[in-house]
């Protein structure tokens, strides 16, 4: 990327993919898929998290996430990493309406393997380009690293 960047272009562009991260889920999220009484009503492991824990969470996730491929993009513009990088956040859309929405429990689990293995390879393709990039996606692979766990616990418990 340029290093001729105006600050102002810079701060536009963390400001787009701050907004582009943040509709992916809003986008995925319709009638029928928040959690609710369905939600309430399953067996959940004595681990799950409290509801109140979610919102803080994926709001510092989805921040770190926007700011790391903003920090590709300065560094090598749109490149491959960046594709892994919308493809993940795509399939992060799409869990939220397979779990809560339709209730496919087992296909949720297959959809988050494979949300997790974008993220790894999402996390090594934005350390080649920027380090620290790659250190901010850290906390977010951790994070699916539990939810995948819960999903297929919530899975066994239901299914």
């Amino acid at each position: 990327m340029s290093k001729s960047l105006s600050k102002m272009q810079s701060g536009l562009a963390l400001a787009g993919f701050i907004v582009v991260t943040f509709c992916a889920p809003l986008l995925s999220v319709g009638v029928g898929s928040m959690p609710g009484a369905w939600y309430a009503a399953l067996n959940k492991p004595t681990w799950n998290p409290p509801p109140w824990v979610f919102g803080p969470t994926w709001t510092l996730l989805y921040t770190l996430m926007a700011v790391a491929a903003w920090m590709v993009w300065k560094r090598s513009g749109f490149s491959k990493p960046l594709v892994l990088y919308f493809v993940q956040l795509a399939l992060n859309a799409a869990w939220t309406p397979i779990f809560f929405g339709l209730h496919w429990l087992g296909v949720s689990v297959t959809v988050i393997v494979v949300l997790w293995l974008m993220i790894a390879a999402m996390l090594v393709s934005f350390r080649r380009v920027r380090g620290t990039a790659g250190w901010l996606l850290v906390p977010y692979l951790m994070w699916v690293s539990f939810a995948t766990a819960l999903n297929v616990t919530i899975w066994q418990l239901n299914g």
